[in-house]
């Protein structure tokens, strides 16, 4: 478990990684993420499409185990009508992603303040967050119980 950087990406082997590179990521915008919480379907599946509007704040996840209908993650369920999602795609080429969730909180508070999707790519293990935005939920533990 290890991020290694090769030309402008990084890169890791397991999910545990992605958690690694929102910490880094995070603390280079300025809202260290502290909470995290891994994707996983109900089927036991943790490889997903990513379908992500993060101009609206909306993503959602499509198990690629059993094609089960797009789950929104976090609180993306009710900005959906805003939103135009748009499929993810690692520069491999790779359609599906492990997902992990991390949320900044406001000093004293359970609020989030700030909200970061990582991904990793299982086909090449290019580690990145994929789409972050403000994120004023109240409670990050009902949050991240949602990814």
């Amino acid at each position: 478990m290890a991020l290694r950087k090769r030309g402008q990406w990084w890169y890791g082997d397991s999910q545990a990684d992605i958690r690694a590179e929102v910490a880094r990521y995070s603390q280079l915008a300025g809202y260290l993420a502290e909470h995290f919480a891994d994707a996983a379907c109900p089927c036991g599946g943790r490889v997903f499409a990513l379908l992500l509007d993060d101009e609206v704040g909306v993503a959602s996840r499509v198990c690629a185990a059993c094609d089960a209908e797009a789950h929104p993650i976090g609180d993306s369920s009710e900005y959906a009508d805003e939103a135009e999602e748009e499929e993810c795609a690692c520069p491999c080429g790779e359609e599906a992603f492990e997902i992990t969730v991390g949320v900044s909180l406001y000093p004293g508070s359970e609020d989030v303040r700030w909200l970061y999707l990582g991904c990793r790519c299982p086909k090449c293990g290019l580690t990145a967050v994929y789409g972050d935005w403000k994120n004023e939920f109240i409670g990050y533990r009902e949050l991240l119980a949602r990814v």
